[in-house]
């Protein structure tokens, strides 16, 4: 039960840095969001293949797809792409003169995917016939998960502007010094 906890945790790790590293392509690309956002695609496109491909050579899968694992397939990975766009639409639809808050913006992402997965589920569950038997402690963890989310946004610390570096303040005595060092009089 250890590796699916690390892998987990590895992910809120990657996924929790995300938006922050987003903002900063987002500075650097001079306030676009749509060129990071690019860039999310081909990283996802090498990423995936490369760790799909690795995947299945090592669990031996063979390099066959049923219609419905392509449909699936397809429908995810749409899915998060339409993610990551709509991620970059929060970060970028501030109003004019705020800059981007990922503080904001990434608790109510990850809070509000972990209730959606839940129902999401519930939904999958009882399209196939199913029954679940819904905990009440479910509704209970939503709501909480909501006052989290206020709470998490509300106090993260965030980076503020960055400030150039003030002009060394040169004395009139460093100023005839370094005159005298320079034309050879100071001994």
């Amino acid at each position: 039960m250890r590796l699916p906890i690390v892998f987990a945790a590895l992910t809120a790790l990657f996924w929790g840095m995300y938006g922050p590293v987003i903002g900063l392509a987002r500075s650097a690309e001079g306030g676009n969001a749509f060129k990071p956002y690019l860039l999310i695609g081909v990283a996802y496109l090498i990423w995936a293949i490369l760790g799909g491909a690795i995947g299945m050579k090592a669990t031996g899968a063979p390099f066959e797809f049923s219609g419905p694992g392509v449909k699936w397939g397809f429908i995810g990975g749409s899915l998060g792409a339409f993610g990551a766009l709509t991620l970059t639409l929060a970060m970028f639809s501030f109003p004019t003169g705020m800059k981007p808050r990922p503080d904001i913006v990434m608790p109510i992402v990850f809070g509000g995917a972990v209730c959606i997965t839940a129902l999401t589920n519930l939904v999958v569950i009882r399209s196939q016939g199913g029954h679940a038997d819904v905990n009440p402690m479910l509704w209970v963890g939503m709501i909480g998960m909501a006052i989290c989310i206020v709470i998490v946004a509300a106090n993260t610390p965030h980076a503020g502007p960055h400030k150039k570096p003030a002009a060394p303040i040169e004395s009139p005595t460093s100023d005839v010094t370094s005159k005298a060092e320079s034309d050879g009089s100071a001994k």
